[in-house]
């Protein structure tokens, strides 16, 4: 059975975009992009939220001709060829060759995507996405990246209701700027 794993970008103050949406501030250096292209590694699909679907379709099959970042730029293919699966109650279909689901039983749904996975489901960005998982006990583990700014608002990186445990697994710096902290659930 696949496991979900929440990769995450937040601010030093607990946010995940900045009070007007921005999300400028993350430094992508090369151990950071060879963490992340690692998890990649061990991915069966992307999983998404819609509102960070909707960004991430319109950057990724057009990076090359955005940016000339390292990362993007060898990122690029890999987001075309991943599987990506959309969690949306009102998308009723996604371009790129995404599969959407969420107009059932979220548990249900997530839990038949989990069986079927023939690795893990890596799930970035979407703090409602990642807090509905969490609240249903679904996401296995949890890679923070804290990045040294504060943004002073925004939109926070758990918006869980209630209150839930994790167990230290990892922590490590990245290019002497970004910590990860790796978090796996705490089994009820």
């Amino acid at each position: 059975m696949g496991r979900i794993v929440y990769y995450v970008h937040q601010s030093l103050d607990g946010f995940i975009e900045g009070p007007n949406g921005e999300f400028d501030w993350p430094a992508m250096g090369p151990e950071l992009s060879a963490y992340s292209f690692g998890l990649n590694d061990r991915t069966s699909a992307f999983l998404y939220g819609r509102r960070v679907w909707e960004m991430m379709s319109y950057y990724w099959p057009r990076a090359e001709s955005i940016s000339d970042h390292p990362h993007d730029l060898a990122f690029a293919p890999v987001w075309r060829r991943t599987p990506k699966v959309v969690v949306s109650r009102t998308l009723t279909g996604a371009e790129h060759g995404a599969r959407v689901i969420g107009r059932g039983d979220l548990a249900e749904e997530i839990t038949a995507l989990k069986r079927e996975a023939g690795g893990d489901l890596l799930l970035t960005g979407g703090a409602d996405l990642a807090g509905a998982l969490t609240g249903l006990g679904l996401i296995d583990e949890y890679h923070l990246v804290v990045h040294p700014v504060v943004l002073g608002g925004g939109k926070p990186v758990f918006t869980a209701k209630d209150r839930f445990d994790l167990g230290l697994v990892a922590t490590r710096s990245f290019d002497s700027r970004a910590v990860l902290l790796r978090y796996d659930r705490v089994a009820d």
